[in-house]
């Protein structure tokens, strides 16, 4: 998808209107490998920018989510209790979690898809 914006934790966010869709990246599902489990928040929990938001759990090793940016839950992807494995497939068309932005000019801070393959990984 190139509407896609990128968080240095290795996050990617689409938006549409104040909502944004948040999922990891295709390095961070490659980095660690088979995923077993996800955390996902509850609907209604507000986070503030760069605030842990979930865990992935892989075979390898567990990972914070980090919310790249301020806002409310307003869907999770209910698919990955029972499926965990569904970001393996396809993680940047497989979203993790939906919020209603709390502040959209947040977005400035997030790279694009050049900038965020340039970074040391």
């Amino acid at each position: 998808m190139s509407n896609l914006k990128y968080s240095a934790s290795h996050e990617w966010v689409s938006v549409d209107g104040d909502i944004a869709t948040i999922g990891i990246t295709d390095f961070a599902q490659s980095s660690l490998g088979s995923i077993v489990f996800v955390d996902l928040p509850q609907v209604g929990k507000t986070f503030e920018n760069n605030a842990v938001f979930g865990v992935v759990e892989s075979v390898k090793a567990a990972s914070d989510l980090y919310i790249p940016l301020s806002g409310t839950v307003i869907a999770v992807n209910d698919q990955l209790t029972g499926s965990p494995d569904l970001l393996n497939s396809d993680a940047e068309k497989t979203f993790i979690i939906k919020i209603k932005m709390a502040n959209p000019s947040e977005l400035d801070a997030l790279l694009s898809k050049a900038d965020y393959d340039a970074l040391p990984k």
